[in-house]
Formats: C-alpha cells, sequence, structure tokens
C-alpha cells in the first residue's frame, strides 16, 4: 500500500523526461563514439580526447548514483555530519601523486592498462596476479552498486528492480559497444554535468521550503550537531573512521590505488593526448569534492526539511517498513536510508524535474557499469592477447575488435545476471557491507604491486605471498567474512578472543575493534616488503 501511495507520484510526464534522458544520452554517445576502428581506438579513445572531458568523466566515475543517493542519506541518518569531506585531503594529495609520479612512466610506453606496465617490468605473473584482485573487487563492488540504486528507485517509480537491473544493463552494454571510451567518457561529462544541475536545484528548493531561508537552514542543523566538519580524534577505534588524521595518512593510500592503479579510473587517463594533459586531467578531478559537498548539503537539507514538515502517513509507512525508526521530529534516525533523497524528489518536486533527477542516477548506474564492462574488457584481452607488445600488423591479424565486442557482451551479461542473483539472496546474505569492503582486501596488495613495479624489483611469489598476508590481516580487521560465518551457524564466540574482534553487546554478533581504514597502508607496507625484498635482484631496469 505504502509503495503505491509513493511511486505514483512519479508521472506519465517524469517517465518521459526519464526514458527521453536516456535516448538522448545514447544519441550523444553515437554522434562522439568517433571510428574506433582498432582496439587503440577503442579503449584509448585514439588518445586524442580533451582533458578537460575526461576530469568529468573521472568526477562522474566517482560521484556514481550510490554516492549521489547515499550522501544526502548518510548525513540524514543519526549523527550524520560532514566530517567525511575530510577525505577529501587524502583524495587531493593521492591525485597531485599520481599525476606527478605514476601517468609520466605510464606515457613513456604503449600500454593499455596499469597492469600491462607491471607484466613489462615484473613479469606476466605481476600483470595475472594485478588482474585477479581487480577483477575480483569490480565483479562484486560494482554489481553492488547498480542493486543499491535501483533499490530506491523501486520504491520511488514502481519499477521491479530486476527491470531496473536488466535496464541499466543493457544500456550499459550498447553504450560499451557504440564506441568504447569515446562513449564512455562523453556520456560521464553528461552525468557530471546533470549532478551537478540536479544538486544545486535540490539544494536550493530544499532551503526555499524551510523557514528561515539559508539562515534558518543553517541554524537548525547547526543546533542538531549535522555542520560538524573536523575531527582531530587520535585513535584506531573502529568509530573514528572520518577523523583528520585517517584522511591525512591512510585516506592518499586508498586514493592512490584508485587512481593510479584502478583500471576503472586509471583507463581515462590513457585516453589523454599526453602525460600533460593527462595529469592536468586527474589534478582538475579534484574539483568533484566539491559535488560530494554539495550532496552533503542536500542532506543536512533534508534533515531540516523533514524536521519541519513530518513525514504523510505514506512516507511513514515506507520509513518504517525499511527498518527505520521516527522519533520526535519525524526524522529517520536509524537504518536504511538510500531511498530517503529519492523518496523526496518524487513527492516534492514538480513533474519532470523529479523524473529528469532520477534519470540522472539511471544513467550514472549505467555509466559505472559500462565503465567497468570497458576495463574488464581490456584487462581481459591483454591477459589472453598481450597486445600491447604487438605491432600494428600483428594486431591487425588477430581482429581483437571482433573479440573485445563479444567480452564486452559476455562481461555485460554476466555482470547483469550476477547483480540479478544478489537481489535474490540479499535478504538472507549480508552483500552490501562485504562488497563495499572488498577494497580494503584489494586496494593495498594493488598499490604495492605498482610501488614493485617503479621500482623495477619485486618476487611475484613474495607479491603472492604478501598478499595472502595482507588478506587475512583485513579479514580480522573488518567483519564481512565473519558475518556469513555467522549467518552459516558456525559457533563464533571464540573470535572474541582475538586482539582485533569483539562480541556487540546484544552477544549475537562480531563487531570490529579497530578502523579498517587504517588497512590500507599496512597492507601496502606489508605486501611491498614481501615483494620487493623477496627478489634477488632488480628486473627491466632499463624500462
Amino acid at each position: 500500500m505504502f509503495l503505491g501511495a509513493i511511486h505514483l507520484k512519479f508521472t506519465g510526464w517524469d517517465w518521459a523526461v526519464l526514458i527521453g534522458y536516456l535516448l538522448l544520452t545514447t544519441w550523444v554517445g553515437h554522434a562522439m563514439r568517433g571510428k574506433n576502428a582498432t582496439i587503440r581506438d577503442f579503449f584509448l579513445g585514439g588518445r586524442s580526447l580533451p582533458w578537460w572531458a575526461v576530469s568529468g568523466s573521472i568526477i562522474a566515475t566517482e560521484i556514481s548514483g550510490v554516492t549521489f543517493i547515499g550522501v544526502p542519506g548518510t548525513l540524514f541518518a543519526l549523527n550524520g555530519d560532514f566530517t567525511y569531506m575530510q577525505w577529501a585531503i587524502g583524495s587531493i594529495i593521492a591525485r597531485f601523486l599520481v599525476a606527478r609520479y605514476f601517468v609520466k612512466v605510464y606515457y613513456e610506453q604503449e600500454i593499455y592498462s596499469p597492469y600491462d606496465y607491471m607484466g613489462n617490468r615484473l613479469g606476466g605473473g605481476a600483470k595475472m596476479l594485478a588482474t585477479i584482485f581487480f577483477t575480483l573487487g569490480s565483479v562484486l563492488g560494482q554489481s553492488v552498486r547498480v542493486l543499491v540504486a535501483a533499490i530506491p528507485l523501486r520504491v520511488v517509480t514502481g519499477l521491479p528492480i530486476e527491470w531496473s537491473i536488466l535496464i541499466i544493463g543493457v544500456f550499459a552494454i550498447g553504450w560499451t559497444l557504440m564506441g568504447g571510451m569515446q562513449t564512455v567518457i562523453w556520456t560521464d561529462v553528461m552525468q557530471f554535468v546533470l549532478f551537478a544541475v540536479g544538486g544545486t536545484v535540490a539544494l536550493f528548493w530544499l532551503v526555499s521550503g524551510v523557514d528561515g531561508g539559508w539562515g534558518g537552514f543553517w541554524e537548525t542543523a547547526q543546533t542538531y550537531g549535522r555542520t560538524r566538519l573536523w575531527d582531530f580524534s587520535w585513535g584506531f577505534e573502529r568509530d573514528l573512521q572520518f577523523t583528520f588524521w585517517v584522511a591525512l595518512i591512510a585516506v592518499p593510500f586508498q586514493n592512490l590505488t584508485a587512481f593510479g592503479v584502478d583500471q576503472l579510473n586509471a583507463q581515462r587517463m590513457f585516453c589523454c593526448k599526453d602525460a600533460k594533459a593527462a595529469g592536468k586531467a586527474l589534478i582538475f578531478s579534484s574539483f568533484g569534492q566539491v559535488l560530494t559537498l554539495l550532496m552533503l548539503m542536500v542532506g543536512a537539507a533534508l534533515f531540516v526539511w523533514y524536521h519541519e514538515h513530518p513525514f504523510t502517513a505514506a512516507e511513514a509507512d515506507l520509513v518504517k517498513a525499511t527498518g527505520d525508526t521516527i522519533l520526535g521530529s519525524n526524522v529517520a534516525e536509524t537504518g536504511e536510508h538510500d531511498f530517503i533523497f529519492p523518496m523526496w524528489i518524487v513527492t516534492v518536486l514538480p513533474p519532470g524535474v523529479s523524473g529528469l533527477l532520477l534519470a540522472g542516477i539511471f544513467a550514472a548506474c549505467i555509466s559505472s557499469l559500462d565503465s567497468i564492462l570497458a576495463a574488464l574488457s581490456q584487462t581481459t584481452l591483454s591477459v589472453i592477447y598481450n597486445p600491447e607488445s604487438k605491432t600494428d600488423e600483428e594486431l591487425s591479424r588477430m581482429n581483437l575488435m571482433s573479440k573485445t565486442r563479444w567480452l564486452i557482451i559476455g562481461w555485460g551479461l554476466t555482470l547483469t545476471g550476477f547483480t540479478q542473483l544478489l537481489n535474490m539472496v540479499r535478504e538472507d546474505i549480508p552483500i552490501l557491507p562485504l562488497a563495499f569492503g572488498m577494497t580494503t582486501y584489494t586496494m593495498g596488495p594493488l598499490l604495492a604491486m605498482l610501488l614493485c613495479s617503479l621500482l623495477g624489483r619485486g618476487s611475484v611469489k613474495g607479491l603472492v605471498v604478501g598478499s595472502a598476508i595482507s588478506v587475512v590481516l583485513v579479514m580480522f580487521v573488518r567483519v564481512d567474512l565473519w558475518v556469513l560465518w555467522i549467518k552459516a551457524k558456525l559457533p563464533f564466540e571464540w573470535l572474541a578472543s582475538l586482539p582485533t574482534l569483539e562480541l556487540n553487546a546484544a552477544g549475537d554478533g562480531i563487531l570490529s575493534v579497530y578502523c579498517y581504514a587504517w588497512a590500507w597502508p599496512v597492507t601496502t607496507a606489508l605486501t611491498f616488503c614481501c615483494g620487493y625484498f623477496g627478489a634477488s635482484q632488480k628486473r627491466n631496469p632499463g624500462l
């Protein structure tokens, strides 16, 4: 009943705008697709794309549909504030380091990914190891991102989750096949513009509807502690995740991997004409933090809005049905919250405007999926055929474009099917923490592999050992896998005897003692030491 009351607000005008925007984006992607005669054109955009477009694409990938709806919802929830913005410090530091040191060496050779560079420096084993880590994290992480965005879309549009996932998958395969990285980047630019405009419209609409305008909005948000920005707490406890010291010390390691090693982002830099343009694109993408701040402002404004405009009966039913509790001022304080912003969009904004903003969320999901399709098909092709080591004549005879298209279709069907499977089991298995925690398992080892490659010295066996130890270490810092252990009715009380884990207050679950973010520098150092000092001598010192 509550679903009907909400999704009936999504009118025919909204559907027309949503469908029209997706068709327009598809037309733009087709128009900007380029010639794509070779895999160099397809995966590198012919190295002809302007730096500002690449920069916009990087921002759009970072500010995904999940971020667009999740960041406002997170601040809306209990104790949400602006301390997340501190992580921008580490993110910006990492971008400058990648632009200064990583990009230059990437452009010295004709390569398609950081893993090709690792293969050239340390051998095929290192390339294979890095590709496996990237693939495992990408398949689970990106599938869940599509699912997380599809859940609130179901609530506000009435479209079944299965259909949302299918639509996203079909469009993602089509966009990627259409023009490779040219289409991916130009459609990303459209998402970047829509996110900026949509977030701004939402913020101004919210603030104009509360008592006292901007002054009243800020005073109310401040009264309830939603505007706190700095946290200089020094410690390693699990609740000290968004602190200045985590941002300054730990977050750069995560972002060095995200922008310099993860092919999802790195592939965009390879599309610029030279290293200088690629570095500029990455550095200017730092302005994407303004969009994050914008969405945090939207979250604070949502809190004030619902403080002054209590939920309707249908909205209250929806809040209760998703596990939230309405306290005092009818503000959801605990539980699920990702649906709050989309719900506000369809119940408050005029028809057409709400359709445009939700079209942006749909398109962002498609954009995230087509990005990973391009990355996965490229890395798979590279492992099988090593195109970076072939001459133009050899590449011509291998007919790699045809193989590339089949890989895109294969990966597209795999990711779409896997997302559907996750949707089927999400009630029984806590997949969201596991998927979003995958970066903690993989990012340290991946960065260590690249550092060994940059120094021209590294033992693949040592890297394997270091990666394995790192994964085990993270298992005892995060609780993702242990939740599955508990779900399987296996004894878990013994875990509380470990120094990194403890029982929850009810005694029916397990909690981490330490903040997982510190695992990024620790696992990087651990894997690097095993790889670097496990090697007998430098390899390929002249490269």
